[in-house]
């Protein structure tokens, strides 16, 4: 459709619309007094709005009879589709504000592939125990595509990793998350249980593509140990890169698993110190629903609890502490 054509037809429906409750009203009582009467107008206003509505589409609606009207066959079916332009408008209305209801409302919520196993499905919950009714439209990718749904008006809120820094973008950090070296459990370091990242410098890795936020860390470690990994393969999610090192493929620094993989051993890194930082985005300036605003406030408030504690950093130091 043409640019032109498309703003002609958006003049006519919007000249349109606010006349379809006038139309209906007089078609279901076929008599302008009542229709005016139940809709609280004067009768002059109401018989205008059906002349002028009739001029706008070229055709008669309806026939006239003193006071009383009948559809003709145009009225009839321009009446079937005015009703169901009238519910639909009834019915979004009421979907957004059931949305935006306090106790029944909902949330759209991303977060990283990564976190959906455990972290995501443990806040869930807890945050239900207090609000049992709220409802969730959830969004699993990785960062940048999650930030774009976020400027987009697809996603109330997102977890994420790294933290966006963006002008648009309002980012808090909640925790952070232990990064290991995977490797298969027939490697060299298989017997190790900790290891300095520079030991790994001729090793091939295994990583998510470019773009993703883990990959965005990977890189940045490795340089920081002083080398840049040699990459073999890249994927999209965490546990297929456990299943290429599970297959002798390569080696890779991933979060903890939800549940642990046969064929792989993960080693803690001492250095440098390989965690990922986790926190909330929200577009900035974009009004909270509130069911959203207390969602927020939630995850706020589990600022250094939003990792199960097996996967924290503070867990592991401890016990590394003990050894």
């Amino acid at each position: 459709m043409s640019t032109n054509r498309y703003v002609e037809d958006m003049a006519v429906t919007t000249s349109l619309a606010p006349r379809l409750a006038y139309f209906v009203a007089v078609a279901r009582h076929e008599h302008v007094t009542r229709a005016a009467q139940e809709l609280g107008v004067p009768q002059s206003t109401l018989s205008r709005a059906m002349v002028r509505l009739e001029q706008d589409l070229g055709v008669s609606l309806f026939a006239r009879k003193g006071r009383t009207v009948a559809l003709t066959t145009a009225g009839r079916t321009f009446l079937a589709s005015a009703e169901q332009a009238l519910d639909g408008i009834a019915h979004a209305a009421e979907s957004v504000q059931q949305d935006a209801d306090a106790a029944y409302g909902k949330v759209a919520f991303g977060f990283l592939h990564t976190l959906g196993p455990e972290t995501v499905p443990g806040l869930i919950r807890a945050f239900r125990a207090d609000h049992p009714r709220v409802r969730f439209s959830l969004v699993q990718n990785y960062g940048e595509a999650m930030l774009e749904k976020l400027r987009a008006g697809e996603l109330d809120l997102c977890l994420t990793s790294p933290l966006p820094d963006a002008p648009d973008l309002v980012a808090r950090r909640l925790d952070e998350q232990r990064l290991r070296l995977v490797v298969p459990d027939d490697h060299r370091l298989a017997g190790r249980k900790r290891i300095r990242l520079a030991e790994a410098a001729e090793e091939t890795f295994v990583t998510l593509e470019a773009g993703y936020g883990l990959r965005r860390i990977t890189d940045d470690l490795c340089a920081e140990a002083g080398f840049s990994p040699r990459v073999a393969f890249e994927g999209e999610e965490a546990e297929t890169l456990r299943g290429l090192v599970a297959a002798g493929l390569g080696v890779a620094l991933l979060p903890p698993p939800a549940v642990a993989r046969p064929g792989v051993v993960e080693l803690n890194v001492t250095a440098p110190r390989a965690v990922r930082e986790i926190g909330v985005a929200w577009l900035d300036g974009h009004p909270d629903t509130p069911p959203v605003a207390e969602f927020k406030r939630f995850l706020l408030s589990r600022r250094g609890r939003l990792i199960p504690e097996l996967e924290h950093p503070a867990a592991q130091e401890g016990r590394q502490g003990e050894n």
